[in-house]
């Protein structure tokens, strides 16, 4: 293999967010514990610092690198912006409640940063040896970022499964991956591409392996029936893990899902078509028939995130570039909502006491009629109440889903999301029409509260103006 030096300038956003790792690592060693925010403010700006990074490497074309085990190109930079942006909320959000719980350290930061590393990893990947890497590092950070607070024993039980689950997802892609790898006789996926209009190509092996592979993505995704991790792991770990846990990684499946299946395995697209119909019917029907059920706020969530993984897979199973443009602009959208839900949550919490329970959130207007009218946003926009962005990204997967002759499968997206109005909307009557259980003033840092209020006046913003962030979604797969 001979070394090119330029061939580093694709992959410069991820050395720098690695470099940066490093060296908050290094640095915390040395801070006393009143310094700690010198860690936290490093992490912010070395994510503002990536944005500019990744802006100022942007290639022109499709760049393939390292002997094609990673790509950049447009969707890579779009969808790297977004988690860097996303993390950074979570980031931020985070510092106020992690200080309450004595968890504010530098460790959540470099974890925080390899996890991110791991997504970006995931994102460029062009062979199945990539994106193991990625998926690993993603892991590894979170196993131990669930199991953050070590008081917690609903924490080490959340990490101890989500661990468990992980390691047994990840031998099942290892399998889908060796299977392929036998077949076609590479890891890579324009290679793999290729090799699947070969004659000799060995079909069935080639199915079963596709089956674990879809597999192995669906439990990233934490799509039906490979679900069982989300809520407890959403219920257990700090809620500050939950926030970043809860949001950026589904970009990153996303973006795996789009390598694997449409750059790889595109040739079986009738194959990975139907297993993507089940996977979808299932997710939105669990995910928003159990968080009917649910009293605790983490895991009402964690299924409500179940069900939108149901609407991402719609727009991915259309096989059409509009359907990838409608899934891409679903997931961030998703991200954001997700992160504004999670906010609000974090909000209302405070110093030995956790704001879970549905019952927390009575009269919040009372409290709060601010923040109650951020929160408001972000559930209409869950449930895909206009004018919100949350009806724009249901509209648009669903047109995708319909243009494919797929009727049946979009009027199947509309029942379950009819279903899933419900419990959003109970929680903006409990913040509306109920008497607070609760007097406790909010106290917020200054920037804190602008962060949640963009992030809550965004869901309106972008469903009024959605043409911005659709067109680069659109770009990506011009």
């Amino acid at each position: 293999m001979q070394f090119d030096t330029s061939s580093l300038i694709p992959v410069l956003p991820e050395i720098f967010i690695l470099s940066a790792a490093c060296l908050i690592l290094v640095v915390d060693l040395f801070l006393k514990e009143e310094q700690r925010v010198i860690s936290y403010g490093m992490t912010l700006i070395s994510l503002l610092l990536a944005i500019i990074v990744t802006l100022m490497t942007s290639p022109d074309e499709t760049r393939i690198v390292f002997d094609g085990s990673v790509v950049r190109d447009g969707m890579a930079d779009i969808l790297k912006i977004a988690i860097f942006i996303i993390s950074a909320g979570a980031f931020l959000y985070s510092k106020d409640y992690l200080r309450d719980r004595d968890l504010f350290k530098g460790e959540y930061y470099v974890l925080g940063l390899f996890a991110i590393l791991g997504m970006m990893v995931m994102i460029s990947a062009n062979s199945f040896l990539t994106v193991y890497l990625g998926v690993e590092l993603l892991a590894l950070s979170f196993y131990a970022l669930v199991a953050f607070n070590r008081d917690s024993t609903g924490g080490a039980e959340a990490a101890m499964k989500y661990f468990v689950l992980g390691a047994l997802a990840s031998g099942m892609l290892l399998y889908g991956i060796s299977m392929i790898y036998g077949s076609t006789g590479s890891i890579e996926f324009q290679a793999i591409s290729a090799g699947l209009t070969n004659p000799d190509v060995n079909k069935i092996v080639l199915v079963f392996g596709l089956v674990f592979v879809v597999i192995g993505m669906a439990f990233k995704f934490g799509a039906v029936p490979f679900h069982m991790w989300v809520p407890d792991v959403y219920e257990g770990a700090p809620t500050a893990v939950v926030t970043l846990l809860g949001s950026a990684p589904k970009i990153a499946a996303f973006a795996l899902a789009i390598r694997m299946l449409v750059d790889g395995l595109g040739g079986l697209h009738g194959d990975w078509q139907y297993m993507l119909v089940i996977l979808s019917i299932l997710s939105m029907g669990v995910g928003n028939v159990i968080a009917i059920a649910q009293g605790n706020i983490k895991r009402m969530l964690a299924y409500s995130t179940i069900s939108h993984v149901g609407f991402i897979l719609l727009g991915i199973l259309a096989g059409t570039s509009t359907g990838y443009t409608a899934a891409m602009f679903y997931t961030i959208v998703y991200a954001i909502m997700a992160l504004g839900a999670f906010g609000i949550v974090m909000l209302l919490s405070r110093r030995g006491f956790e704001a879970e329970n549905l019952d927390d959130y009575k009269g919040l207007n009372e409290r709060s009629p601010w923040f109650a009218g951020m929160m408001l946003l972000v559930m209409f926009s869950m449930a895909g109440v206009p004018p919100t962005v949350g009806f724009f990204a249901k509209m648009v997967v669903l047109e995708a889903v319909i243009s494919v002759d797929m009727t049946w499968l979009a009027l199947v997206g509309v029942f379950f999301s009819i279903i899933g109005a419900f419990y959003y909307l109970r929680i903006v009557k409990l913040m509306y029409f109920d008497k607070p259980v609760d007097e406790t003033p909010l106290i917020a840092g200054m920037d804190t509260q602008i962060a949640l209020s963009v992030n809550g006046l965004s869901m309106l913003v972008l469903g009024m103006f959605p043409a911005g962030l659709l067109s680069l979604c659109a770009a990506a797969f011009g």
